[in-house]
């Protein structure tokens, strides 16, 4: 060989160890690794019996029907107590989420009361504060605390609520460290330096280490912790007012707070209680409140984006969700935009009953380590019927796609993982927030190995369960004020009994098959055992051609017309009922959170697991209207769970996304039941919802738009410090001393677009992988390209036009390409080769719906 050319192949060779280094270098694993973590209790040496459920009836006047109060045994007050103040350490989640979000979400702020301006403008203040939260953000301010009047100096200077003290406010017994020790981690219960007169640090004293129910804040479902993190370096850099008033301050992702909040269910479950609404819903009292309505109100724009800039992306996908709603793969996400409604939780024995009879779902792998209420109940309780060793549950469905199927109290731990518990397991599955990493499944033996906090909860959801069982009645509007202007008296008027019974026979014919647990025995092709499974589409399929029949109408005539109808009935079937059916928006049912490996892999069935595509459904190009077919997957997938008409009066919008109907800020009788109208007129009467902006003269429902021109923006103090060196020579255009910013995002963009896009291909095979990838690759260089052709003072008529050719390459690569959001739930229209209601049909109907 000679000399040039042994020179050139050790070129090669070195090219070639350079690019193998480099390669090794990008995919080897960083940081700690799935199952070598425990959570902060294990770290302090603190075993799971250390965190006993609280016993004190502290909320005694919650949760009340029509008689007044209801009494619990001490197991139910401790039920109740987990659900409204245990967090399970995840305060860790919601602060490490600060940096995440790049600043848009930051639960200290939604807690505080910051009179002044937020920035150099002195225009720039908070929207919101303890007088408005409920009017701007939705949550329940707690009963027994007054606004921030200045920073309070035992809370390091924080403008945040304080406890009134008076004979109807006693102290929060959740509070006490002596009884309910504190995590002592980090800095907590170590000396911080004596502060400035402006840091208003501890001077004298230690970090407090607090209870491991933390402190009150003035809103219910959310509790403060003293951060660990905050040391003497911390405590140094703290100062309280550029914490509110200077961006270049407190957008930094170095900055460490001295407090963490952690959320307990309460905080997307407490509302109004409809039938003793609060006078007013900025002043609640206890016994206003409910724990099993749901968050109706719930702002999740406002409240993960606390500037609510809707000149950010950000935002604007935040604001596709209607208040009351949320995408509750938020944070382990899966790259699908799909805000869901708060779950009410109504008639829980009623609901254990029906998945008696269609719940029964077999375990496998992962899912058979969850506990059952066999594990807490002796053999002869009523909850030890839902168990049959060694892989048979009998499963409600909790989650709107039926997913959660592997028992009640696998369903609730699964909720507290989903809220941050052991967090510092949970996130090293995913990439919080934005994905694009492979997603793994959290598994159940490490959760109850590596923490404490795990074992804990698990051993309280019992309590909650038999909380529950005593505390969902429904709440009927007979028994909420000022009743009498929406109801009738069929004893007294003979016209309206006339009414309401032709509603039951209605309801029998056309509902009753979905919406309520009472059913003729043997519900043909699903009993007996639900008939779940691969077989699941053809068993249902002979379900739902029986109760066409007058065979089916005749028996649920006579179930509906009985008098105790109503009485123990949960109002829905809780079958698995193909969206190919319900021609409902898809994202809900295409959630992948659930799926075999993903990441609540070890919270579904393995009957979820088999369950087989629904077929082919109609969606839009959300630019021309052009209708397209797209095949939906299996494997879980495709179905939905109907929604129980409990309560239907209290709880418009409709729909799984509430988006029929329009929303009402108060929650009076009144309110919900000039919401209630609107709603159920256009669920029954689909020609009166609402049409797109855009593609409306075509007939096309309601896709969500990019309400102004906006920009993905990322606050300098969140730009990885790698781009910070190169980036603003090599992308000057994205790059530069204001941070990362990408846009313009024309005006009337559809949100899901961007929201949906697939980043990380999954149950895809490698070539297929690879092609898929190529797809993002060519769709991000010609986004690239155009958006360099419009240049920084194109108009948004100029934006929308180059943009136009891009949507069908979008919706190549979407993990979810429907886009219509109010979209199906036909029935009683002629819909499904069946006869129409008529107009008085559907009015004796709504009268009929307005006694649930």
């Amino acid at each position: 060989m000679t000399k040039p050319k042994r020179k050139y192949l050790l070129v090669i060779v070195i090219v070639l160890f350079a690019i193998a280094v480099f390669l090794v270098y990008q995919w080897r694993p960083r940081g700690p690794q799935p199952g070598t973590v425990l959570d902060e209790a294990r770290l302090a040496n603190r075993p799971a019996s250390d965190f006993k459920a609280a016993d004190e009836d502290y909320f005694h006047a919650m949760d009340q029907n029509n008689a007044g109060a209801v009494t619990l045994t001490t197991d139910e007050v401790k039920g109740r107590n987990t659900w409204v103040v245990w967090t399970g350490g995840n305060d860790h989640l919601w602060d490490n989420l600060t940096v995440a979000s790049v600043g848009a979400l930051d639960l200290l702020k939604t807690l505080s009361s910051y009179p002044n301006p937020i920035s150099s403008n002195p225009g720039d203040k908070m929207k919101f504060s303890r007088d408005n939260r409920w009017a701007y953000l939705g949550l329940v301010n707690e009963p027994c605390f007054e606004k921030a009047s200045g920073p309070d100096p035992e809370r390091f200077g924080l403008w945040l609520d304080k406890r009134t003290v008076s004979p109807d406010c006693p102290p929060d017994p959740f509070e006490n460290e002596t009884k309910y020790p504190g995590v002592r981690v980090g800095s907590r219960g170590q000396d911080l330096p004596a502060g400035t007169s402006d840091q208003y640090l501890p001077k004298g004293r230690k970090m407090p280490v607090g209870s491991y129910y933390g402190y009150a804040t003035g809103i219910v479902g959310l509790r403060l912790f003293p951060n660990p993190d905050f040391d003497a370096k911390a405590a140094a850099n703290w100062k309280p007012d550029k914490y509110y008033s200077d961006p270049n301050y407190y957008y930094s992702k170095d900055l460490v707070r001295p407090y963490r909040v952690g959320m307990s269910c309460a905080f997307c479950h407490v509302g109004p209680n409809p039938i003793k609404p609060p006078a007013d819903p900025e002043k609640p009292k206890w016994e206003n409140l409910s724990n099993n309505v749901g968050a109706q109100y719930f702002w999740i724009d406002r409240i993960f984006d606390w500037k609510a800039d809707a000149s950010n992306y950000i935002f604007q996908m935040f604001h596709t969700s209607r208040p009351g709603s949320l995408d509750t793969s938020l944070v382990s996400t899966d790259n699908i935009n799909n805000p869901r409604t708060m779950n009410a939780i109504y008639n829980l024995g009623p609901r254990l009953e029906q998945a008696k009879r269609f719940g029964k779902e077999t375990l496998a792998g992962g899912s058979a380590n969850n506990k059952q209420f066999n594990d807490f109940v002796p053999a002869d309780s009523p909850l030890a019927k839902f168990f049959t060793a060694p892989d048979t549950v009998r499963s409600p469905r909790v989650l709107k796609d039926a997913a959660d199927s592997v028992g009640a109290l696998g369903a609730l731990n699964r909720v507290y993982l989903n809220i941050g518990l052991f967090s510092e397991e949970w996130t090293l599955h995913f990439r919080p927030l934005i994905g694009g990493k492979k997603v793994t499944p959290i598994e159940i033996a490490v959760a109850r190995k590596n923490s404490a906090y795990w074992e804990a909860t698990e051993a309280q959801t019992v309590d909650m369960a038999l909380f529950f069982l005593r505390t969902t009645a429904p709440h009927k509007l007979k028994d909420a004020p000022g009743s009498e202007k929406y109801l009738g008296n069929p004893d007294k008027d003979q016209e309206y009994a006339k009414k309401l019974d032709r509603g039951k026979v209605v309801f029998a014919e056309n509902c009753a098959r979905c919406h309520s647990s009472k059913l003729p025995a043997p519900a043909e092709g699903l009993d007996p055992d639900g008939c779940s499974g691969p077989n699941y589409l053809n068993c249902w399929n002979k379900y739902w051609a029986w109760t066409k029949t007058e065979d089916f109408k005749s028996r649920m005539r006579a179930i509906v017309t009985a008098p105790d109808f109503l009485d123990g009935n949960y109002l829905s079937a809780e079958h698995r009922v193909p969206v190919t059916l319900l021609q409902t928006n898809a994202c809900s049912p295409l959630a992948t959170n659930a799926i075999r490996d993903n990441i609540w892999d070890n919270f579904s069935s393995e009957t979820y697991k088999e369950l087989p595509s629904v077929g082919t459904i109609k969606v839009y190009n959300p630019v021309t209207g052009e209708e397209k077919q797209y095949l939906m997957p299996g494997g879980g997938r495709g179905y939905t769970r109907p929604a129980s008409l409990i309560s239907l009066w209290s709880t418009a919008p409709f729909l799984l996304n509430n988006t029929v109907g329009k929303f009402n800020a108060s929650p009076s009788v009144d309110a919900r039941m000039d919401s209630f109208q609107d709603s159920i007129e256009k669920m029954l009467w689909p020609e009166k919802r609402e049409k797109d902006s855009v593609l409306g003269e075509k007939g096309i429902g309601v896709i969500d738009r990019t309400t102004e021109t906006c920009y993905l923006r990322v606050a300098p103090g969140y730009v990885p410090e790698s781009l910070e060196s190169w980036g603003k020579w090599l992308l000057p255009n994205i790059i530069n001393e204001n941070g990362i910013e990408i846009g313009p995002i024309p005006h009337g963009t559809p949100v899901g677009l961007l929201a949906n896009l697939m980043v990380q291909p999954e149950e895809m095979g490698f070539w297929d992988r690879l092609r898929h990838r190529k797809k993002i690759l060519d769709l991000i260089v010609a986004i690239n390209s155009k958006l360099k052709e419009l240049g920084p003072n194109a108009t948004e008529a100029q934006a929308q036009e180059i943009l136009r050719p891009l949507a069908d390459q979008f919706m190549a690569v979407s993990k979810c390409p429907d886009y219509v959001v109010n979209r199906g739930h036909y029935f009683g229209t002629g819909y499904d080769n069946e006869p129409a209601l008529s107009n008085d049909d559907k009015r004796a109907l709504i009268e009929f719906l307005k006694t649930f």
